[in-house]
């Protein structure tokens, strides 16, 4: 289609959402407000029911403009006829709302309170389809405050209008009072004349911005109005220019940056933002890719280290912000950010556009890593704690948490799991409703922040795993909104990452095709982002079973069937992660069929094993669901240890809550009393960390919180009660918890043990792990009576109790122990003090920070240094690994002096890839990643 033909094809105008008689009204005036339902975001078009206002005020005692006071429904869910809108008789799109006698007596507005707007939604009864603008925002209707005002009534438009040459357009300006009125265009005058109206024809020809100006002066006092027309240039079809990255891409000095979205199939894009006044100018019309993918632009002229706010113009309509966006700034939600948990946040460009919009910042300071050799747990240590910043610590920030290390670090956890922390709609959130997945939530803090804290939990030998959502997105998404049908309330079939509606069972939000190229690409960017820009160890992804396109939306046995095609997609997006980062940790929330799962695991995939039902009936003292073999992999026909298993998580009810409220009982002894039930969560955990495999924990979990799910709304707030610590009978169990993780992390028989059985139906359950050097034995009582258990010893002869120091001779390996109500035994034929082993952990975290192993160049060809702090005299080992963790190469084993060493490291008999150099100087222990390219 040719430039002419397009512009051609083009609507002119674009009318207004509400028009007002009169025109001009005070807050002492009656009106009449005008709804024309196929405007704005035009979700009402044509619809047949009764439409509703859901409307209050904008005054002086706002705080912004989502401040609305005096609200006339309250209710947005249920009809009202109060504020039940007038269809018109001859356009079933039209309707009309009057507001009498006046403006203030309707909202019922106190006499000293200044009323500056009306802000007004329209809606069905039940509020699920909306009336807004074309953006998506609330609409506002101007309340005069006296004194003489100017107002362009036709067109009715609002915004830049984007016309074709030549267009020629009929203009009407009204004035409060009679004055000297005038047209202008472009500085030119039009017509003018006294009185309180004026009428015009205007012929729009220049290419770029035309300002239509109307004018009204009395009294030496001018009112102005105006309204923009573009005649946009020709489309320029160019390539990327080499290196340009998606987003922005900043160049060298400082003062220029190219901007670059991916929107196949759109007309023309603008770029506007502080560098423009937010105007649709010349200079930032995008380029537009050979592919017809990516529109593009250089922007020039920045001040180094300024931040700018910007947006995308596209097709002359539609604001938004960069998908790529690294930091939003929200006109809604920003102001109720504290100034201590983000200091000086830029403020919002109130007045100059509408929407979400996104920052660039040249010559940005580098975050410094302190830590830049980290070594990862291995995944059979892992101990994973998950936990939600906001109802975590108060303060919900990064500077707390990294304070609250600690903590952490004393109770033995080696993997810190966040809850999403990329952007999200609002601020309070459990954070599974994304818009942005490149920009760390303002909500918790800045971006160094959040390395610093990363940075801090790597000295401490903890990795971060953050939560991340890909399943879908949510209405501030701007691919969403770039193909987005407003009436439907859904994606258009043409997005190029959405389906129109949703593929499986459980959808939130607005439902990612994976098997879309678009889509595959972005997931891997935002993949490599995090791995790469903030030293992430990890992923846990949310949803991780509907990343198909198999449909199945409503049956949920069907969608967790085997899907070869799903299996396809998780090893493609693997395949790029390792790539990065081979010792990373893909954690899937997945759910799906046992064969399905294998697959998944034998790829190098760990997987979520969901265990709170049968412990939990465990913990309670009911024994017909309380077998939780299915924690251990092998006990699922796995053969690798890539089940993290849990009895909790965000998602699952509290088995403390659980145990008080419902708990069994017999006689006196009852799960509803809090030291029993308390202490009944120390006999779950001796059967949980026992388990070989990764384990993860929610929080406060190892205080036992007892806080339903449920409270204040399942994603609502809940209190942070640090003072559990101060409960002798809770700080005992975080002992147990902290001295059972020591045990796990430490001893060798519970990575990889030569016998594992567990036998967990009934009251007395058991566990046995068994290698050259130990064994172990779990038993313990889940009933609410006595009972006999048989402990089938591996051997006679001395067993100690790891937790109490106690020890007993066993002379029979099968003669039965009477157990208590909920007690329970950790036995041991090597004797192990559980203090050291916790000192031990904590002096393993230390020893990765102490080495600083490093190694370059890297990628490096036939000869490689390493670099590396020796804390004291002792001998060093170095090896090679290749990634399925076989030992290609092994140097001489040499005696060295404490200090900082380089060795040679030659690589010449190796094949070019992935390798893993490990040193051990058998008490400490560290491996990195060197890549090999001759």
């Amino acid at each position: 289609m040719s430039l002419v033909a397009m512009l051609a094809a083009m609507p002119v105008l674009r009318a207004q959402v509400v028009t007002t008689q009169p025109t001009f009204f005070r807050d002492t005036d009656a009106v009449t407000i005008t709804f024309d339902a196929t405007q704005g975001n035009a979700a009402l078009a044509n619809f047949t029911g009764d439409v509703y206002a859901h409307t209050g005020v904008i005054t002086n005692l706002s705080t912004t403009n989502s401040d609305w006071k005096h609200v006339k429904f309250t209710n947005f869910n249920a009809p009202d006829p109060s504020v039940k809108l007038t269809r018109s008789a001859t356009n079933a799109n039209i309707y009309t709302l009057a507001i009498t006698p006046s403006v203030r007596d309707w909202y019922n507005v106190p006499a000293g309170e200044t009323i500056q707007k009306i802000a007004i939604l329209f809606r069905n009864g039940t509020g699920t389809i909306v009336g807004r603008t074309a953006t998506g925002g609330d609409i506002f209707i101007d309340v005069a405050q006296g004194g003489l005002t100017a107002r362009i009534t036709s067109p009715a438009v609002t915004g830049a209008q984007f016309v074709a040459a030549g267009t020629q357009v009929s203009l009407t300006g009204q004035a409060s009072a009679s004055a000297d009125l005038k047209f202008a265009l472009n500085g030119t005058t039009l017509a003018q004349q006294t009185g309180t109206t004026l009428s015009t024809t205007a012929t729009i020809s220049q290419t770029g911005r035309n300002v239509v100006r109307f004018s009204a002066t009395s009294a030496g006092v001018t009112a102005t109005d105006s309204v923009v027309y573009v005649v946009r240039p020709a489309v320029t079809v160019a390539a990327l220019p080499a290196g340009t990255k998606d987003g922005v891409t900043y160049l060298n000095g400082g003062t220029s940056v190219i901007l670059n979205l991916t929107a196949p199939g759109k007309q023309f894009v603008y770029a506007i933002g502080e560098f423009n006044n937010w105007q649709p100018d010349n200079a930032a019309f995008l380029n537009k890719t050979p592919d017809g993918n990516n529109w593009w632009v250089q922007i020039n002229g920045l001040t180094p280290g300024r931040e700018y706010a910007y947006q995308y113009l596209v097709d002359g309509s539609l604001k938004v912000a960069d998908p790529y966006s690294e930091k939003v700034l929200d006109p809604n939600n920003d102001s109720f950010i504290p100034a201590v948990t983000y200091p000086g946040l830029k403020a919002y460009p109130t007045g100059k556009t509408t929407g979400i919009v996104s920052v660039l910042q040249t010559n940005q300071s580098t975050y410094a890593w302190q830590v830049t050799n980290f070594q990862k747990p291995k995944r059979t240590d892992l101990v994973i704690y998950e936990l939600h910043l906001r109802d975590f610590i108060a303060r919900h920030d990064y500077q707390t948490l990294r304070d609250t290390l600690g903590y952490l670090q004393r109770l033995g956890v080696n993997c810190i799991e966040l809850m999403p922390v990329n952007e999200f709609e609002g601020n309070e959130s459990w954070g599974y409703n994304p818009s942005f997945h490149f920009a760390p939530d303002k909500y918790y803090g800045p971006k160094d922040e959040l390395k610093r804290f990363i940075d801090a939990a790597h000295r401490r030998g903890i990795a971060v795993v953050l939560d991340m959502v890909l399943n879908h997105a949510f209405g501030q998404n701007p691919m969403v909104q770039m193909y987005f049908d407003a009436a439907a309330g859904k994606p258009t079939a043409n997005s190029p990452w959405f389906n129109v509606d949703a593929t499986h069972p459980f959808n939130v939000g607005y439902d990612f095709n994976h098997e879309s190229p678009f889509t595959r690409y972005y997931s891997k960017r935002v993949m490599e982002h995090w791995l790469r820009e903030y030293h992430v160890d990890g992923y846990r992804f949310d949803l991780s079973k509907g990343f198909t396109q198999r449909n199945n939306p409503s049956d949920v046995g069907a969608w967790g069937q085997f899907d070869q095609s799903r299996i396809n997609i998780w090893q493609d997006y693997y395949n790029t992660m390792v790539a990065v980062d081979p010792t990373m940790y893909p954690i899937l929330e997945h759910f799906a069929d046992n064969s399905e799962e294998i697959a998944l695991s034998n790829i190098g995939l760990m997987l979520w094993g969901n265990m709170n039902y049968n412990y939990n009936e465990a913990t309670m003292g009911f024994l017909a669901n309380s077998n939780f073999s299915g924690g251990y992999y092998g006990a699922r026909g796995w053969a690798q240890p890539n089940l993290v298993t849990y009895m909790e998580s965000h998602d699952e009810e509290r088995l403390m809550f659980k145990n008080l409220q419902y708990g069994n009982a017999s006689g006196a002894y009852s799960v509803k009393n809090l030291n029993t039930a308390l202490a009944r969560q120390e006999l779950a955990a001796a059967f949980f960390f026992t388990v070989p495999g990764p384990k993860m924990v929610w929080q406060f979990g190892e205080l036992g919180y007892d806080i339903s799910i449920d409270q204040n709304g399942r994603v609502g707030n809940k209190p942070i009660l640090w003072n559990y610590q101060t409960v002798p009978a809770r700080a005992k169990l975080y002992n147990t918890y902290r001295y059972l993780i020591a045990l796990k992390k430490i001893d060798p028989v519970f990575e990889n043990p030569t016998s594992f059985t567990q036998s967990l139906n009934g009251a007395g359950k058991t566990i046995h792990l068994s290698n050259a050097t130990q064994n172990v034995t779990v038993v313990g009582n889940f009933d609410v009576t006595s009972t006999s258990v048989t402990p089938d010893f591996q051997r006679t002869g001395k067993w100690y109790n790891y937790l109490t120091g106690d020890s007993i001779n066993v002379t029979s390996t099968t003669a039965p122990l009477t157990l208590q109500p909920g007690e329970y035994a950790v036995y041991t034929t090597t004797r192990l003090k559980k203090e050291q082993l916790v000192l031990g952990t904590r002096q393993q975290q230390a020893a990765a920070a102490v080495l600083q192993l490093a190694a370059w160049p890297n990628p490096a060809g036939t000869t490689a240094q390493l670099s590396y702090q020796l804390p004291q005299a002792t001998t060093v080992q170095v090896s090679i690994l290749n990634l399925l963790g076989a030992t290609v190469k092994t140097l001489p084993a040499t005696r060295q002096t404490a200090g900082a060493k380089v060795q040679d490291l030659p690589l010449d008999n190796l094949s070019n890839g992935v390798y893993m150099v490990r040193l051990n100087t058998g008490q400490q222990q560290q491996t990195i990643r060197l890549v090999v390219q001759h």
